[in-house]
């Protein structure tokens, strides 16, 4: 307000990060600076609609929390210091530690709101320099599927089908917070007719009819989502699976299997608190049982912008024993050197006192970040551009890759995060870092892809079934005697 005229702004598409739709943007600028974003129509994607913190987070963007040149602590104080500097500080002090620790003593971590170039870069120099020890499933808790998962867990369909659907269960989300125009989507589904259904820690107001619901302890969940799958199973006269036969069925979740089993078009979705669930691994069985008995659609609401293009980008340890550790893995037992991108421990992990714990033991930590954070355990600080600076990629939950360029320049010293990488690993004298420009990476990244839609599968395979649900039939509440339990709900202005 008070600060331009319209005509005065310079109109240039984007790509929101902060969730897994992936809204097209119009960023309004004026000099260097973005003044408003509003909406692209994109019937597919976002129709014309916005979410509050796509359309507002650009006030971050000048703020005094911007970090904009490299700094390193040097005897316990931090100094401003040049490019050159600090990535030769940090290239010698890798190869100090690989030499001295093995090269399995380095670890790396990004979010998913981090595009799929900085991704595919991350992934292969963790892999060049190390031991694979890359991860971008900050949040998750339980890898028990890691190396079953057939594909890249996504939406399970087009985001445009949402709305022609007559029956939806949710599992484990805080719809309005994680995903506000999914559940725009959903809210039309129900006005024509669908049945919502939700088993969820949270008693939200979803804004629209609610068929049924359970609202459990997060301990209780895998136990009321194995009712459901018995009780549709006998509902569609299907044999029910060995490991549910003790399974006692209450009378308010058999509701939910007869809503689930009377469609013809439906569809499960597990959001983040399923995904991030201590039994993620046991839920995503369940449901995946659950859609083959009612013959529905099954997929996972994504996190981040990149939820999905982190898995083809291959930011996460490759399958097999001897090919990396995954994030938990990385802070139980800690590395000695961390390298950081766009990820703030106490506030991106599933257990930030771990996640601490972790960087205070190492002996080099580096964040990448726009922003100003870690000072108490980071070593070196890298001002990397946020997506309004820089080049890239997202591919959002139903497998659509949008790419899009920075609209203002990096702020102060600020460089894209796939140039500072790429500069490491020439550093370093990895091979094939020789990239000139952001497209580069991309067709690099596409061409190790492949085919995109068929890297897209929520099937899990493997053993069969070892639940832990003997008291699945003991009761809705799930919290008899139980305690306190945590509800790792992620906060809707905690994700970028």
């Amino acid at each position: 307000r008070y600060s331009a005229r319209t005509w005065e702004l310079a109109r240039r598409r984007s790509v929101a990060p902060h969730d897994g739709l992936g809204s097209n943007l119009v960023m309004q600028v004026k000099g260097e600076r973005v003044l408003r974003v509003v909406p692209l129509e994109n019937e597919d994607v976002n129709e014309c609609w916005l979410s509050d913190r796509d359309r507002f987070s650009y006030e971050a963007l000048n703020c005094a929390e911007r970090l904009t040149s490299p700094m390193l602590k040097r005897d316990g104080k931090w100094e401003d210091v040049d490019w050159s500097t600090a990535l030769e500080y940090i290239a010698g002090e890798l190869r100090r530690i690989r030499e001295t620790h093995g090269a399995e003593a380095i670890g790396m971590l990004a979010t998913a709101q981090s595009t799929l170039e900085e991704l595919y870069l991350l992934g292969k120099l963790a892999r060049g320099v190390g031991a694979g020890n890359v991860d971008f499933r900050l949040r998750q808790s339980d890898f028990s599927a890691d190396g079953q998962l057939r594909g890249a867990p996504w939406l399970g369909m087009k985001i445009a089908q949402i709305a022609t659907l007559d029956r939806v269960l949710v599992m484990g989300c805080a719809l309005r917070k994680e995903q506000p125009l999914l559940a725009q989507r959903l809210r039309q589904a129900v006005k024509k007719g669908a049945e919502f259904n939700l088993i969820n820690p949270l008693d939200d107001d979803l804004l629209m009819r609610v068929a049924n619901k359970a609202i459990v302890a997060p301990s209780a969940m895998v136990g009321i989502l194995a009712q459901v799958v018995k009780a549709a199973a006998e509902i569609r006269s299907v044999a029910v699976p060995s490991a549910l036969a003790g399974v006692g069925v209450d009378p308010s979740v058999r509701k939910i299997a007869e809503s689930l089993a009377a469609g013809h078009n439906g569809a499960i979705f597990l959001g983040n608190l399923a995904q991030h669930h201590a039994q993620a691994s046991e839920l995503h069985r369940l449901a995946q049982e659950l859609a083959r008995i009612i013959d529905a659609r099954f997929g996972f609401l994504g996190e981040a912008a990149n939820s999905v293009g982190g898995y083809l980008a291959g930011a996460m340890p490759a399958a097999g024993a001897a090919h990396g550790m995954n994030v938990s893995q990385m802070l139980a037992q800690p590395r000695k050197a961390y390298l950081l991108l766009h990820a703030e421990m106490d506030l991106d992990t599933v257990d930030p006192r771990a996640a601490r714990a972790a960087m205070q033991s190492a002996e080099l930590v580096v964040a990448m970040s726009p922003f100003r954070h870690a000072p108490d355990y980071a070593h070196v600080l890298l001002p990397v551009s946020p997506f309004t600076e820089t080049g890239g990629s997202f591919v959002n939950t139903e497998g659509r890759a949008q790419s899009f360029q920075g609209v203002v320049r990096p702020l102060g010293e600020t460089r894209p995060a796939w140039k500072v990488l790429r500069v490491l690993g020439t550093l370093l004298e990895l091979p094939d870092f020789g990239y000139d420009s952001v497209e580069g990476v991309r067709a690099d990244c596409v061409a190790a892809i492949g085919d995109t839609a068929s890297r897209l599968d929520n099937a899990i395979e493997g053993e069969p079934w070892h639940l832990s649900i003997s008291a699945a039939g003991a009761g809705r509440s799930g919290v008899e005697g139980a305690g306190i339990e945590r509800i790792g709900e992620v906060p809707i202005y905690h994700v970028d």
